[in-house]
């Protein structure tokens, strides 16, 4: 298949910082993407404004580009933004189709990561970005390979609308059996999270690596929708009363004492029934007779406990940080153990869907990756 360099079929345009006083939160002037972090899912999310003059800027179906530490991540112009020096503007020329390109950067994205250079922070510069090779079919076949990559991707986005659908459910469930816990409408008795645990206690600080009896879950095992995902995992052995002390078994759970300040305390119920170490950023919390291990999940999981796990962090070298004993002080409604039993209950068909659909959705990534390694060597 005919190639091209990028720069001779796409306008590169690279962003630049307005001066200080230019930027604003009031709306005057036009939305800034200063980097990644005005990324929303497929369109910018930008947090300021600026009114600075001759600023570059993108127009509708531009492909906005990070390349500075997040290098690779996009979203779609879907309106005319100031492009900020964390980010570049890719405009397809008339030889381009703009989806056939957007298609292409999602694949090309691992390729200009690892051109990032920096000693603070990996970024990439125009040259790098202009020189990538694209290829280049007609551009009939381009809207051809577009349409199926779009497609492939809609179903894979459709799969995790659905699944974020089940996560509010979790949540509607919970409010709709126990009320809102910061009101506590039902006058349920409030207590100390560390008043029902029988233990909470922290992960190994054992290295681990490619082998060893016990699969580890770390931070990055848990997401922030409270889930646990073991697709990355490494290994490591214990011994004596290691075992006791740093593996989790079913009805366990599991909270993130330490990550970047959007990501601490993220929690998860340990439901396998096959044990697993857990590492030292993480604390075992094991629920005593008076609390199921479901409800207790779901209650930290809610937005409002959320908010109170924040407002407790300790920011420790631009790490948040909140210790086993500050997280047992968090009050907590209590219904009868038959409630939060009757709770469980309902969850357990959810959970059952969300595995099945989970599934299904690493499939459809699966499936997705084929596709594109196919479309740009010429073989869709």
């Amino acid at each position: 298949m005919k190639r091209a360099a990028l720069a001779e079929v796409c306008q590169v345009i690279m962003g630049q910082a307005p001066s200080g006083d230019t930027y604003n939160d009031e709306g005057d002037g036009l939305p800034l993407i200063a980097g990644a972090g005005d990324f929303g899912e497929l369109y910018p999310r930008p947090k300021k404004f600026t009114s600075a003059a001759n600023m570059r800027t993108s127009l509708p179906g531009d492909v906005i580009v990070g390349i500075r530490a997040s290098i690779g991540d996009k979203v779609l112009a879907d309106d005319v933004y100031c492009l900020g020096r964390g980010v570049a503007g890719l405009r397809a020329g008339p030889r381009l189709n703009q989806r056939y390109l957007w298609n292409w950067v999602t694949h090309a994205a691992p390729s200009l990561a690892a051109k990032g250079r920096g000693a603070t922070f990996l970024q990439v510069n125009k040259n790098d970005i202009a020189e990538m090779e694209i290829p280049l079919p007609s551009m009939d076949e381009q809207v051809r390979i577009a349409a199926i990559l779009d497609t492939a991707d809609a179903l894979r986005a459709n799969r995790r609308q659905a699944l974020a659908q089940l996560d509010t459910l979790t949540q509607a469930i919970f409010i709709e059996l126990f009320g809102n816990p910061q009101r506590n409408p039902r006058g349920w008795p409030v207590v100390a999270i560390g008043d029902v645990l029988k233990s909470a206690t922290y992960g190994t600080s054992r290295k681990s690596g490619a082998s060893g009896e016990f699969a580890v879950l770390r931070m990055g095992n848990l997401t922030s929708d409270g889930r646990i995902d073991v697709t990355d995992l490494k290994y490591t052995d214990l011994v004596g009363r290691e075992r006791e002390q740093h593996l989790v078994t079913a009805g366990d759970v599991l909270f993130n004492r330490t990550n970047s300040a959007e990501l601490v305390g993220k929690t998860a119920v340990y439901r396998s029934p096959e044990p697993m170490a857990y590492a030292g950023y993480l604390v075992r919390l094991r629920p005593g007779p008076h609390v199921e291990a479901e409800y207790l999940g779901a209650f930290m999981n809610l937005p409002g406990t959320k908010r109170v796990l924040r407002s407790m962090c300790k920011s420790i070298i631009g790490m948040a940080n909140i210790n086993a004993k500050e997280v047992q002080t968090i009050r907590m409604p209590l219904p009868p153990i038959e409630h939060q039993r009757r709770f469980a209950s309902h969850l357990r068909p959810h959970a059952e869907l969300r595995t099945r659909m989970q599934q299904q959705l690493r499939d459809l990534d699966t499936l997705f990756a084929s596709l594109q390694q196919r479309a740009f060597r010429g073989e869709l």
